[in-house]
This record gives structure tokens, sequence and C-alpha cells, in this order.
């Protein structure tokens, strides 16, 4: 992708965020003026969208700097940091919310549907467009991009649930429907918050990724000819899209040159590693300190 086409989404990003930062100021007015906690939880989650954007867009520039002796591998993981910091203010502001709808349970005031209906539904239009953009931006490709487009499908949701909570709130007096939109809006974006939390913090603890199995790789390594055993096997994750693994290869016969090569292809043919480190030895090593797949 070219630095033309980057900058030309980084732009649009930034309208995204001064919109919904405008967005965010009227609805806490709007909650504040109408009673409402279910927009004003809109509005605190439409802050945290901007916030995202903001926290995407620093981590998609840090992660392009190029390695250097103390940072031999870059700053690619500042996208999967800018990722758990924002899958992290999800939790926050989902469980803020809880809170705040049990306080309203428990000290109820009346609330003006009109005003959450039509500041909820300028919300919803914002949303879905901020939403657009930010996907265009590469969410399809980045979790950190796809963690502040998650927080706009989510406030998009929200915007919905505040719609329908503000409708039954002028036709019937349900205000109770409120506290349950609020409480949904929160479920909702907590859900989010962990899944996105678990998938970052299994990158920056150098999980073995979610579609390889290792034990899977072990054997097949072990099926090759002039290949007796593997050990001290570890495969994980620089970052989304680049797997690194290293093993301890015992052979038959170092004689043969190709195998080496031959290894390397095949593990990039059959599990997509590109990025492998393979020693290979007549003698099967007993360090201990390492561990083992067997």
């Amino acid at each position: 992708m070219s630095h033309a086409h980057h900058h030309h989404h980084g732009n649009k990003l930034g309208w995204a965020v001064f919109v919904n930062i405008l967005l965010s100021v009227a609805q806490v007015i709007g909650g504040i003026l109408s009673g409402s906690l279910s927009l004003v939880a809109d509005a605190l989650h439409n802050l945290s969208d901007a916030g995202a954007l903001i926290i995407a867009l620093v981590a998609q520039k840090v992660a392009k700097k190029p390695a250097s002796l103390s940072l031999t591998y870059g700053y690619q993981r500042a996208e999967i940091i800018g990722a758990l910091i924002n899958s992290a203010t999800l939790i926050v502001v989902g469980i803020y919310l809880l809170f705040e709808a049990i306080s309203r349970f428990i000290n109820p005031e009346p609330i003006d549907g009109w005003i959450v209906v039509w500041l909820a539904a300028l919300a919803l239009v914002v949303d879905l467009i901020t939403a657009f953009i930010t996907y265009a931006a590469g969410a399809k490709t980045s979790l950190n991009i796809r963690a502040a487009f998650i927080h706009n499908v989510s406030d998009a949701a929200a915007s919905v649930a505040v719609i329908v909570a503000g409708t039954l709130i002028i036709l019937y007096q349900w205000y109770v429907v409120d506290l349950i939109a609020t409480v949904m809006i929160s479920a909702y974006v907590i859900y989010h918050g962990l899944a996105l939390s678990k998938s970052s913090i299994k990158i920056l603890m150098q999980a073995t990724p979610d579609n390889l199995d290792i034990q899977e790789i072990k054997v097949f390594l072990e099926a090759q000819d002039n290949v007796k055993a593997v050990s001290h096997l570890h495969v994980w994750q620089l970052n989304e899209h680049e797997y690194i693994l290293e093993a301890q290869v015992v052979v038959d016969s170092l004689a043969d040159q190709s195998t080496l090569s031959h290894l390397k292809n095949i593990l990039y043919q059959e599990f997509n590693l590109s990025h492998t480190t393979l020693e290979l030895t007549e003698e099967l090593a007993r360090a201990e300190a390492c561990f083992e797949i067997t």
C-alpha cells in the first residue's frame, strides 16, 4: 500500500475522530437534559471510538519505523499494543456503564424520549460512516485497525438500542428500557473488549498461533527424509501476519546439504512459515532449559 494511500486513510480517520468528539459532546449534553443514561452511555462509547481511532493511527505510524540495533524486529508490535489498549478501554467503559445502570435503577429519573431518539439517530449515521471509513483503512488485515472498527460497529449497535429505548419511552413511558439498553450496550462492549484483549495478549506472550498445531508440525518434520527427531520446537507470531519457527532437528547425516533448504521450503508450503530457524545436529541435545515437545 502506498504512502499516499495511507495518508489518504489517515486524513479520513482524522475527520472521523473530530466528528466523533463533537457527537460525544452533543450526546452528553442531550443525555443530561433528557435524563437518559443510555444516551450518556452511547456518548461515552463514541468518545472511546475517537480515542480508539487516535491510538490506532499512532500505533500504525510507529509500526512503520525501521528496525534498529536495540529493536532488531522493529516496531511491528506497536499495532498489537494499540489493539490491547483499545480493547482494555472497551472493557473499562462497559463496566462503568453497568455500575451506572445499577445506580440509576436504584434512583430512577424521568426521561425525555424525543431528545434521546433524535440524538441517537444522528449518532447512528455518524457511527455507520465512521465504521465504513475505518473498515476501508485496513480492518481486514490489521488487529489494531480492527479494534477501532469494532468500537465503531458496537457503537452503531448501541445507537440502535438507544433509539428503540427512546421510542418505547415516548409511546409507553417504559423508562426501564433505558436501563435495559444500557446493560445490553455494556455487555456487548465488554464481550468484544475481552475477545480483542485475548488475541492481543496471545501475540505479546508469544503463544502458538490458533491456526497452527505445534504437534502436527513436529510429526510432519519427523516424517521427512534424513530427519530422526525434532526437539525444542517453538512457533510464535511477530505480528498478526508473520509467524516465526525455531527448532532443533536431529538428522541421519549432516552431509546432505539440501536438508535445511528442503525443510524450510516445505514448512513454508504446508504451514506458511516464512521465517524459520533450524539447528541441524546428528546428536540429540540434552538441554533442559527449554520446553520440549515430546
